[in-house]
């Protein structure tokens, strides 16, 4: 019995475990005796949430309660100023300061200690001031001090916290009447390790509406949950045990084809992994009558990279664009803190960096910016906006993890966006001359000096620039100019073949646009997925080094004549990944016919296929526990 009470860091509970849901069996069951009294009903949920953070990250809880008095108390003082007055003001920069402070020190001591260390010369030591304190008030050596240990779900909640004091400062939402109500809203278990992200105006409404499940949302929350479960044990674990963490751990004893494959297989993995637990935490939720947001909308369907972060982990991006793209100005302005921001990034690489090509670059970059902004007021607005985005994105890869690999991936993404930006404005002649100017550039690196990385980035734009060139010539030759035929069945027809040819060409080019970012976007992952499941203490140099060996390995010539002997070595994880993005692109319309119907099967039925599907998913847990991969974050 006292073990079931403990926590166990190897154990914590996860969707995928008995444990969970025989514990989500136990809160379901008390959940439907006080379900109509809404005040009990939200007590019992923040405890029995407060006791699923306690088994997933152990004394961490402490934290978690800490927050949530800071600010439910905070936030109901700063209500009380008028508005726009310098104390409201000042009530909601305490709470910023606490909660960003609690979030920069568990997760970044390691990373700025890293960097005030090269920039200073000096060895600087990471302390884990809190379990300092334990010591002292237990009078013990009970806690590590050299260590310090990531709290479990620390930047999702962190964040929720922050969306509600900024909207109670905006008046978007009023304050919370009780502390247990705040505590449940914070802490809801189904969302709060890993997400999604829910904004107090979203949620809080909820707090106060009497519970409501009807037959068919029944069916649907039972299909979220499966779903979730089929994403995560048969697609993310099974590709990741099987062939993605053997590739990453060790890059240098595959080949370059294993590489390249792995890295396709992880963008896979990762979608099928996070997706599958915002399934599973949406379906939980939406028994006890609470609806969370949706967090992914097919996005590997997206034909650019802004369309990509409109579809992927969508309530971070409302986040970051509500709370840190607007006030930095948005698309209207440069504010402060976009100076502030984007030269603080530029010095800190400029220093660490140490070379003189990179300050040629970033000079360079800088005066073309200030220059078009003075003399082109039409682009001032443009070029700000692009600056935002940037930003934006820099701190999305920094709010992933505390390594430069993060922000590299976090950049790329930026620079993704803001290339396609620019792309969608320009002419195809110019399109066509940019990608042809690049592939010529770039082979000649390849040519007079041959990495590998050149070696990659010169087949990828040789690819985009044919693409291009096709596009071009199809533009040019197009028979839009000739004029309308005369007149009767003819014209019809005419117009008939014409309209189902411009279909065909906008289906090619949504498709081969899609190809291109599903490629862009998982090349960034290669920096994602290096610097994941690591120590901070190590983080930066093991992730650099994963990196540099998958790319070189990639980008080295490759032994054809072994592909085919891996493909039928790993046969069955590459089926899978065929099946999963085959799945994924499959129509909206299609995926919500078959949930409605397996929503709307009677219960004796619904219940003899949940059994069925259960069984046939555990057929493939591995037998190492595969945590979910935004448990990190």
């Amino acid at each position: 019995m006292e073990k079931l009470f403990a926590f166990d860091p190897s154990s914590p509970l996860l969707f995928t475990q008995f444990y969970f849901w025989a514990f989500f069996g136990v809160v379901y069951a008390i959940f439907s005796l006080v379900k109509s009294k809404r005040l009990m009903r939200n007590a019992f949920l923040f405890f029995a949430s407060l006791f699923f953070y306690f088994k997933t990250s152990g004394l961490s809880i402490l934290i978690l309660l800490f927050v949530i008095c800071s600010d439910f108390f905070i936030a109901k003082r700063m209500a009380r100023e008028r508005d726009g007055s310098v104390k409201r003001k000042a009530w909601l920069v305490l709470s910023i300061c606490i909660d960003l402070g609690l979030l920069c020190y568990f997760k970044y001591a390691y990373f700025f200690t890293d960097v005030a260390s090269s920039l200073t010369g000096l060895e600087l030591k990471v302390t884990d001031v809190f379990a300092e304190l334990g010591n002292m008030l237990t009078g013990s050596e009970r806690f590590d001090v050299d260590k310090i240990v990531l709290p479990v779900g620390i930047s999702f909640f962190i964040f929720q916290i922050i969306s509600y004091s900024v909207d109670v400062y905006r008046k978007d939402v009023q304050p919370v009447r009780n502390i247990l109500d705040f505590g449940f809203y914070v802490s809801f278990f189904p969302q709060l390790v890993a997400g999604p992200i829910v904004r107090a105006s979203e949620f809080i409404p909820q707090l106060y509406k009497k519970f409501s499940l009807s037959r068919r949302q029944f069916g649907i929350a039972i299909f979220w949950i499966l779903n979730g479960l089929g994403k995560k044990i048969i697609l993310s674990d099974y590709i990741a045990v099987n062939f993605v963490d053997r590739v990453f751990d060790n890059p240098l004893l595959f080949t370059g084809f294993e590489n390249f494959a792995a890295l396709f297989a992880y963008s896979l993995q990762v979608y099928a992994d996070f997706s599958g637990y915002t399934d599973i935490a949406i379906g939980v939720a939406m028994l006890m009558g609470f609806y969370l947001p949706v967090n992914f909308n097919s996005p590997y369907k997206a034909p650019n990279p802004q369309d990509f972060w409109r579809r992927w982990h969508m309530s971070l991006s409302r986040w970051l664009k509500s709370y840190l793209y607007i006030p930095l100005g948005g698309n209207r302005r440069a504010s402060f803190g976009t100076y502030f921001w984007i030269i603080l990034f530029a010095l800190i690489a400029l220093i660490l960096s140490g070379s003189w090509v990179v300050s040629v670059i970033l000079v360079t970059a800088g005066a073309a910016m200030l220059l078009l902004a003075h003399f082109r007021e039409s682009s001032r607005k443009k070029l700000f906006s692009n600056i935002n985005r940037f930003i934006t994105m820099l701190f999305g890869g920094m709010w992933h993890g505390a390594s430069w690999n993060f922000i590299i991936w976090g950049g790329l993404n930026g620079i993704g966006m803001i290339v396609y930006i620019l792309w969608k404005d320009m002419k195809w002649g110019v399109r066509l001359f940019l990608t042809g100017a690049l592939a010529i550039a770039l082979a000649a690196l390849c040519r007079f000096h041959p990495e590998p990385v050149w070696r990659i980035l010169s087949v990828w734009t040789a690819v985009i620039c044919a693409g291009t060139l096709v596009r071009f010539i199809y533009h040019l030759i197009r028979p839009d100019a000739a004029g309308a035929p005369s007149s009767g069945m003819d014209s019809v027809r005419q117009s008939s073949f014409r309209s189902r040819r411009d279909r065909t060409t906008a289906w090619l080019g949504t498709v081969w646009a899609v190809a291109q970012t599903f490629t862009f976007i998982t090349f960034t992952r290669l920096f994602f997925r290096s610097g994941s499941n690591l120590d901070p203490a190590t983080a930066n140099q093991v992730a650099w080094e994963t990196a540099r060996n998958m790319v070189a390995q990639i980008g080295s010539p490759w032994d054809v004549s072994l592909i085919p002997d891996i493909c039928a070595g790993y046969w069955k994880v590459f089926a899978l990944v065929i099946a999963g993005i085959v799945i994924h692109l499959l129509p909206a319309r299609w995926k919500r016919r078959y949930r409605l119907g397996f929503a709307s099967l009677p219960l004796p039925l619904m219940a003899i296929a949940t059994a069925v599907i259960v069984f046939l998913l555990y057929q493939f847990v591995t037998a190492d526990t595969q945590p979910f991969i935004y448990f990190q974050f």
